[in-house]
């Protein structure tokens, strides 16, 4: 009896360029297709917070314009952490064979980092992590500054501490392994989807870190003040 041959591993896009997906199916859809679907409705949920955050019926007076885009940012970040990273959390073992919409967005986005076609351990714990604490607390933080809810920078504070730190030791540990499952400097795969996407989670993250602090921070120095004279 002869020894049967193993199936081989279908042709990928992934680096490195050795990386074994037995259940891989290349996508059949366009990556204009993904892009567009991101992009529009990021720009569909920006545009209704900031008609949100801009009515007097929820506080007496609209925000600035600062406020409101932080509220926009966080509506944003609700739906990418619930929808699209809560579609890796329940499904990660799926996506490398399987062509629903959003899991040929990842398919898509791996290209740039193929940890997300692997069940990479990190990735999958990260990513289920910000899913289920981050996504509702982000749709939480926008209610509470439309409502001005007294915690509400406390909400943010823990939001963005919570982004900052998922998303270091995202790209920490991508350094630590070389960049390896990436193709290095190039432009849409390496400096678009894995460093600028991923950038947005340090920077914004970092300001309204800050501003949190500044607040906060403010109101203690009152309450201090309001203690000390009645003493």
């Amino acid at each position: 009896m002869g020894l049967e041959a193993e199936p081989l591993a279908a042709p990928h896009p992934y680096w490195p360029r050795d990386l074994e997906i037995g259940r891989y199916v290349p996508n059949d859809r366009p990556t204009w297709h993904s892009l567009a679907f991101l992009f529009s409705v990021s720009a569909v949920l920006l545009a209704l917070t900031w008609r949100a955050a801009g009515w007097r019926g929820w506080t007496g007076a609209p925000m600035r314009p600062g406020r409101r885009l932080a509220l926009c940012w966080f509506a944003i970040c609700g739906f990418i952490h619930g929808v699209i990273e809560g579609w890796f959390s329940l499904y990660h073992t799926d996506i490398p064979g399987d062509q629903s919409f959003l899991s040929q967005l990842w398919k898509e986005y791996a290209k740039g980092d193929s940890r997300y076609v692997i069940e990479d351990n990190f990735t999958v714990c990260m990513e289920t992590i910000t899913a289920w604490a981050w996504g509702p607390l982000s749709l939480w933080t926008v209610l509470a500054f439309l409502q001005r809810q007294p915690h509400r920078y406390i909400l943010q504070l823990v939001v963005s501490l919570g982004q900052l730190y998922g998303d270091v030791l995202y790209f920490y540990t991508e350094y630590r392994e070389g960049f390896a499952h990436s193709e290095m400097w190039h432009p849409l795969y390496f400096w678009f989807y894995f460093v600028f996407m991923n950038a947005l989670w340090i920077i914004i993250p970092s300001i309204l870190l800050l501003d949190a602090w500044r607040h906060l921070s403010t109101a203690q120095r009152a309450l201090d003040s309001v203690k000390a004279k009645r003493h």
